[in-house]
């Protein structure tokens, strides 16, 4: 949107001011809408198990919660970091919607479309990769338990090796000082 052009005569003037106006309350419309349009961003985010679902909101409140009844099968510990890790994938995921809004709606201003990304990008970083699942082959190599007869051997136990004794009568700790 250009500034107005004034100087000239009273009437042309005057048709700059409204074409000035009219182009300032269409900005503040599309302003309206990106506003409204963002407060209305919703993310949901899924762990690769199925196990939480969350949902967030534009602001990164957690808006819902489903927990699978899968969840039966894990610790508290490990679920409550699920649900955490989870979120925060939600959360990040926050930035490249409003992202669209933005570039939809208020495209034409790159400056304010950069700050508000940016800052979205600030609040919601990226999240820490999910931890690799044990795969069958690492499971089959943790063993619990007495090793049965024709598994492996039981491994030897390192034996305690005995210092030699000194005769020095003051030497109560039966092995050669360390002071000398």
């Amino acid at each position: 949107m250009s500034q107005p052009s004034f100087g000239g005569d009273g009437f042309q003037t005057e048709q700059e001011l409204r074409r000035w106006s009219a182009g300032v309350a269409a900005k503040a419309e599309r302003y309206q809408v990106m506003q409204t349009e963002v407060a209305r961003v919703s993310v949901s985010e899924s762990d690769r198990d199925r196990v939480v679902t969350v949902t967030v909101d534009a602001t990164g409140v957690v808006t819902d919660l489903v927990i699978s009844e899968q969840a039966r099968e894990i610790s508290g510990a490990e679920l409550s970091a699920l649900v955490l890790r989870t979120m925060r994938s939600a959360q990040s995921r926050i930035t490249g919607a409003v992202a669209e809004v933005m570039e939809r709606t208020v495209g034409d201003d790159p400056q304010t479309v950069a700050a508000v990304v940016g800052s979205y990008r600030d609040r919601f970083p990226e999240p820490e990769p999910e931890p690799e699942r044990p795969t069958a082959s690492t499971v089959d190599e943790m063993r619990l338990g007495r090793v049965e007869d024709g598994d492996e051997p039981p491994r030897q136990r390192p034996t305690r090796t005995t210092r030699p004794s000194t005769d020095d009568p003051d030497d109560d700790w039966g092995g050669p000082s360390i002071l000398r």
